[in-house]
């Protein structure tokens, strides 16, 4: 017996999932996306000139004035950022000294431009930078001078960031069985909130990257548990709704932290913003429940049967003797049906790859998922790089998500999975793409290719895990997620190259034409949406999951077919017995095309149909 069969005695809906649901595990989505991504605005990096020490007097109340003299243009006007002049700064002092304010303004280093060399040696910076604080007070870039040649650390941070999230994933599928869902959720939140709230008194880059570090080891584990304790909280018929919900609220915290972020601008104030308030959600910890699912997997029937019990209190289940004697029947069955099941086979990575079906299905999987999780991340971190508000453009990057899911909900039940997959990941790709013939809508082209993307990631962990049999779900939905997470540690230096391209002395290429540099801009954005248009036509091998039932056994996954792949990889559909083909109507196959025979047999009234390769002469399984 399946235990959504013990679900249905209590109530697979009712009261009990939705005040879990509502109170708990949607904001429990709250530090996923908060960790992910406040690192964009703690390293972010401002715009900056060269320091020039004898010309500090001025800079404060003549930055016009200071950036003429000291700072060359390139040949699109802008100021440069890692380059300055090699003059006799104390002759021009001695003039500035004797000039009245207005004067000054209005001069604008004209008159004192005419009394230096006209070829003037342009030198990298020698002692530090100015920052402009006009958007942030302070940001690690600005404490640590992670700018020009060490620009390259602010990507390195990311980095690591992603490499975190890998080993935390991979982790995670381990803890997460072995403790449960709701005390690994717990302790790798609070090692997440220590780790984030750790590193706002960090006192050197690199004690700061380590904190970093352990916070991306949590992420994948802080946005999973919620979700799987839910899913497994309710039936199969209402698993959609949480999908959904659940990134509606991952969706929210985005827009969450852009609030927060347009409030504190101090990278230390900001770290302890994200980090401190979410020790409210230890407040919630007796009331979220055990997975009655993990506890009867694990043996522990006792304890599955008091959270039983409180959820059929709630959703309004009478509970008496007789019924909790005929619950206790029905978990003894599903659990002996389980032991039964699994008792004499243990499986491994490898029976993914076993069967050719399978192993095609593995590898298209994983490859969807990881343009997915690529190209998600990489068009949020990329929001700050569209140039404007940067806190703005993130606050769309995470507001246009919302519309996407409230179509998808509906589609999902009236379209199937693999063609809103497609459309979402094509349309998504598209969009990136058409930013390199578009690049005065480069804004709105970004915002249709992030609805794709969000779309797409919601339909594919559907998706996966109605293709992937039962006893390989688990194993398989992880092998294709951690092997995806190797996205999010390329893209940052991706989005790097489009951003400061290959000078070794940062974004300054003073004889860079503006064609050029808009083509590097948008680069990030051609890759990730290349990438999403190979992954949408990816999509249209797999099959359909809509209304069909899920694969129990690795011989059952193996025999559900691909879609569009030749040999032995399609059948043929199921015809009413009162219709037959019309011979006249026959037409003579082109050599090398593969032709399935149908043989029908009568079987107790029903016809029994074998599917025959004509090219390998393999007979597909009788239907």
């Amino acid at each position: 017996m399946d235990f959504d069969e013990v679900l249905r005695e209590v109530g697979s809906f009712g009261l009990y999932q939705k005040v879990i649901i509502c109170t708990v595990l949607l904001p429990a989505a709250l530090p996923c996306a908060f960790h992910a991504y406040s690192q964009l605005f703690i390293a972010a990096t401002p715009q900056h000139f060269c320091r020039v020490p004898e010309l500090e007097p001025w800079t404060q109340d003549y930055v016009q004035l200071v950036k003429n003299l000291s700072i060359p243009r390139n040949r699109n006007g802008a100021y440069a950022e890692c380059s300055m002049y090699a003059r006799n700064y104390s002759d021009i002092v001695r003039y500035l000294e004797y000039r009245p304010p207005p004067s000054l303004i209005r001069q604008q280093a004209d008159d004192l431009l005419k009394l230096q060399p006209d070829t003037a040696q342009v030198v990298p910076c020698q002692h530090g930078w100015h920052y402009d604080k006009s958007i942030y007070s302070s940001t690690v870039v600005q404490e640590w001078n992670l700018v020009c040649d060490r620009s390259f650390l602010v990507t390195l941070a990311l980095v690591v960031f992603g490499i975190g999230g890998l080993l935390g994933n991979y982790v995670f599928g381990y803890l997460v069985d072995l403790w449960g869902r709701r005390p690994s959720f717990y302790a790798y939140l609070l090692l997440e909130i220590t780790a984030c709230a750790a590193s706002a008194f960090a006192w050197n880059y690199y004690t700061w990257l380590g904190m970093r570090f352990v916070v991306g080891l949590t992420v994948p584990a802080i946005l999973a548990s919620p979700y799987v304790l839910a899913i497994e909280l309710v039936g199969p018929d209402k698993r959609v709704f949480c999908t959904i919900v659940s990134n509606i609220a991952y969706s929210l915290g985005l827009v969450v932290l852009a609030g927060v972020v347009y409030v504190v601008r101090d990278w230390r104030e900001l770290s302890l913003a994200v980090s401190m308030p979410l020790l409210m959600l230890f407040s919630c910890f007796f009331v979220l429940p055990e997975s009655p699912r993990w506890l009867m997997a694990m043996g522990k029937t006792r304890k599955a049967t008091k959270i039983l019990k409180v959820m059929a209190r709630l959703n309004g289940v009478r509970v008496n003797r007789d019924f909790m004697e005929r619950l206790q029947r029905k978990l003894f069955s599903s659990k002996a049906a389980e032991a039964e099941s699994t008792s004499n086979t243990h499986y491994g990575i490898l029976d993914l790859f076993r069967g050719p079906n399978m192993r095609r299905k593995t590898l298209i999987i994983t490859l969807i998922w990881f343009a997915n999780t690529s190209v998600y991340v990489g068009l949020s971190y990329y929001a700050p790089a569209l140039g404007g508000d940067e806190i703005w453009n993130f606050f769309l990057a995470g507001a246009v998500e919302l519309p996407t899911y409230l179509l998808l909900w509906p589609g999902l039940s009236y379209f199937g999975r693999r063609w809103i997959l497609f459309i979402s990941m094509l349309v998504g790709g598209v969009a990136c793409v058409a930013t390199f013939v578009y690049p005065d809508i480069t804004l709105l082209l970004y915002c249709v290719g992030k609805m794709g993307i969000s779309s797409s990631f919601v339909v594919l962990p559907l998706l996966a895990s109605e293709l992937y049999p039962t006893v390989v779900r688990g194993l398989g939905m992880s092998f294709s997620s951690v092997v995806a997470m190797v996205g999010p540690i390329v893209i940052p230096m991706i989005n790097h190259m489009g951003q400061h391209g290959f000078s070794i002395h940062g974004k300054d290429d003073l004889s860079a034409h503006g064609r050029d540099d808009s083509i590097r801009v948008v680069l990030p954005l051609i890759v990730m949406g290349g990438l999403l248009i190979l992954g949408g036509f990816a999509s249209l091998l797999l099959p359909e999951t809509r209304n069909r039932n899920l694969p129990q056994t690795l011989e059952e996954g193996e025999a559900v077919p691909l879609s569009f792949l030749l040999c032995c990889c399609v059948e043929s559909e199921r015809k009413p017995n009162n219709i037959r083909m019309n011979p006249q109507k026959r037409t003579i196959p082109v050599v090398g095309t593969p032709v399935f025979h149908r043989v029908d047999t009568p079987v107790s009234g029903r016809v029994a149909c074998k599917v025959v390769c004509s090219i390998c002469k393999k007979e597909m399984r009788t239907l």
